[in-house]
């Protein structure tokens, strides 16, 4: 077995070098610099445009859709059985009474199909705004103007019915020609055409903070707080969608309060919401209140974190400049005569620095 010859010449040390951290290249084994998670700021990132990429769809057998469709199937035949029992029944008394019959069930047969219509079509357009908001979102990230353009179209096509958008149709159609980047025709549409549904859409989860705060506080049962802050959360859904035009039926209604849910599990808006709650009773602030009003504000606190995720679900496009609307923006008044609450929220939320520790 032959052996390599050794190398018996003796090699210099190095010298020393200086060696740049930020320029080590992938796979170099070079340090390794760990970065800090801010799960606040991930949350305001988020809501500032960078929209949660669908998870993969369950592959099989969907049992619960089987179920259902064969529930209904029963159902529906129930329901033409008895009908055709009851014609046949009513013929046998007298002709006009069956005939009197037939026309009140061709009318229910009208009526059905115009409720189908119209979830079908609810449910069309809840997703017309779900694609152009995918649109303006990849625009406004990739800064592409081809994109943005399409997805602006889409948006005007969205309210080219409305004549309370009329004037910010018309002031983004007149300036359309003069910007060539794609995110900024996104930050064009939002100020031109969505900033009054903006403010429009503040006002309503603010007021229904404010009926949800002062019903708690008065209210004598706590089975009528949950269903008050339960109906009042709905309602708050179903006005944002209507404003932002997405009249939505019952399934329509559904699917859309499904992905409000979903999207206060991804931003963490629930978990948001009980940190600044243990930060405004671990400050003392709840205690110079009342129980009840402690509870009221509480409950407001809770509807303010599903009117935002309500907000950021219905609208049609991304908040490209700022973050939205906060909780601050919604609380604001119900903190107005207590400046230490407000700083409070505004620091929980990410708007404030942290009051340093003297």
């Amino acid at each position: 077995m032959s052996e390599r010859p050794r190398d018996d010449t003796v090699r210099k040390p190095r010298a020393p070098r200086a060696v740049r951290l930020d320029t080590v290249r992938p796979g170099s084994g070079g340090p390794r610099v760990e970065e800090s998670v801010d799960p606040q700021a991930d949350a305001h990132a988020f809501d500032a445009g960078q929209e949660a990429r669908a998870l993969p769809e369950r592959r099989g057998i969907h049992w619960g859709r089987w179920l259902m469709a064969g529930l209904g199937g029963l159902a529906s035949l129930a329901v033409g059985i008895s009908v055709d029992a009851l014609i046949r029944d009513l013929f046998s008394r007298t002709d006009w009474l069956g005939w009197f019959g037939v026309a009140l069930a061709a009318l229910a047969v009208l009526a059905a199909f115009g409720l189908v219509l119209r979830e079908v079509f609810g449910l069309m357009r809840l997703r017309r705004i779900d694609d152009t908001r995918v649109t303006l979102a990849s625009a406004a990230e990739a800064d592409d103007e081809r994109t943005a353009r399409k997805g602006l179209a889409d948006l005007v096509a969205l309210y080219g019915d409305r004549p309370d958008t009329a004037g910010g149709r018309a002031a983004l159609k007149a300036h359309l020609a003069e910007v060539i980047d794609g995110r900024d025709l996104v930050r064009l549409a939002e100020r031109e055409l969505l900033a009054p549904l903006d403010a429009r859409a503040v006002r309503i989860v603010r007021d229904s903070v404010k009926r949800v705060s002062v019903v708690t506080a008065v209210s004598p049962r706590a089975a009528l707080d949950l269903a008050v802050v339960l109906l009042e959360n709905l309602r708050i859904m179903r006005r944002l969608a209507t404003l932002y035009g997405g009249r939505p039926g019952f399934f329509g209604f559904l699917r859309l309060a499904r992905h409000v849910a979903a999207h206060l599990a991804m931003t963490g808006g629930m978990a948001a919401g009980d940190s600044l709650v243990s930060q405004l009773l671990g400050h003392g602030i709840a205690a110079r209140l009342s129980a009840r009003l402690g509870e009221g504000v509480i409950n407001g606190l809770l509807t303010a974190r599903v009117g935002i995720a309500a907000i950021a679900v219905c609208r049609p496009a991304p908040f490209v400049d700022g973050g939205g609307p906060a909780v601050s923006d919604v609380m604001g008044e119900l903190f107005r005569s207590d400046p230490e609450a407000r700083a409070l929220i505004e620091t929980a939320e990410g708007r404030r620095e942290a009051p340093r520790a003297p």
